[in-house]
């Protein structure tokens, strides 16, 4: 009897080193953290389709990060001398954490330009007073970066649920009633052609007096596609020739993220802000740790980053 059939075939994305192919795995060098994110935790008012790091009510596998453990962080960017720029706090919902104002100040007092990523909805507007003395003191040292996943009501709510349109529209309209620095995120989902997007990005925009240059790449940044698909091709060291990608353009060679696994006491940091779970991507809990190679053996790599050329990082 031939038992050859019932081997185990090579499974992709199994091995940090090498493909199923025996190719070598691509991987990225750490240049300089010029970026660091804090996910501020997995809880959020919204259970999106198609979240990345399924955020939703009841998600709490990471747990609230506090105002101590971000100045941790801070403290080591200072005293080892890292070339770090800029902070995001992503989520989950930022707003729903109950230190994010003072955090916030935290980062903005240090004199790093700061990236709050929100659905803009209730948990932002619920913050309004501490969001207007930030505002007022750092101005465009402060950036806030709304949802929205497509310029028309019934795609946007397709993914993020029926009646968060408008409460969406709301809290970007005060956002820019008050002067605040803000950009947008939207998705390429629907197949859309990037200009046809802008063009109806822009429409919005107008209509609502919204102060965001839809044709601006840095200020309505159109993400690709976040697939965790086994079909995907794994990214070998001969694709950064082949696809004419530099690994320097990686998120992963300039930016690290900071969670709290539920339960536990030390942060630890993630490689990457699309992989919060995987502890194959856990690389210690301090940012010296943290500043070796990451190898790219996850579908997110490929179908987002190298393949996508998405990056959640605002170069300024």
């Amino acid at each position: 009897m031939d038992h050859s059939s019932s081997e185990a075939r090579p499974v992709k994305f199994s091995n940090p080193l090498v493909t199923v192919e025996g190719c070598p795995r691509a991987s990225v060098k750490l240049k300089c953290l010029k970026t660091l994110w804090f996910n501020t935790g997995t809880l959020c008012n919204l259970a999106c389709n198609h979240c990345y790091i399924e955020s939703s009510p009841t998600n709490d596998r990471l747990d609230f990060i506090t105002l101590r453990q971000v100045e941790h962080f801070l403290d080591e960017i200072q005293r080892e001398h890292l070339a770090t720029e800029e902070i995001g706090l992503t989520g989950g919902e930022p707003f729903l954490n109950p230190d994010i104002i003072a955090i916030m100040a935290a980062i903005l007092r240090r004199g790093f330009r700061l990236l709050v990523l929100t659905n803009a909805m209730r948990p932002m507007l619920k913050r309004r007073s501490g969001l207007l003395a930030l505002q007022k003191r750092y101005g465009n040292q402060l950036t806030i970066r709304v949802s929205i996943d497509h310029y028309r009501e019934e795609l946007h709510e397709q993914e993020r649920g029926k009646k968060s349109w408008q409460p969406m529209l709301d809290g970007l309209a005060w956002l820019s009633e008050q002067g605040f620095t803000i950009d947008v995120a939207g998705r390429t989902a629907w197949g859309d052609e990037e200009r046809a997007l802008r063009d109806g990005y822009a429409v919005l925009f107008k209509r609502h007096n919204i102060a965001v240059d839809a044709y601006d790449k840095k200020r309505l940044v159109l993400f690709p596609e976040i697939t965790a698909d086994p079909n995907l091709p794994e990214i070998t060291e001969d694709c950064w020739q082949i696809l004419n990608v530099d690994p320097d353009a990686m998120m992963c060679a300039s930016s690290r993220m900071v969670v709290v696994p539920k339960g536990e006491q030390r942060p630890t940091v993630m490689a990457c802000t699309l992989l919060a779970y995987d502890q194959q991507f856990n690389l210690g809990h301090s940012l010296v740790e943290a500043a070796g190679t990451v190898q790219l053996n996850h579908p997110y790599c490929a179908s987002f980053c190298v393949l996508g050329g998405g990056s959640c990082v605002v170069t300024e």
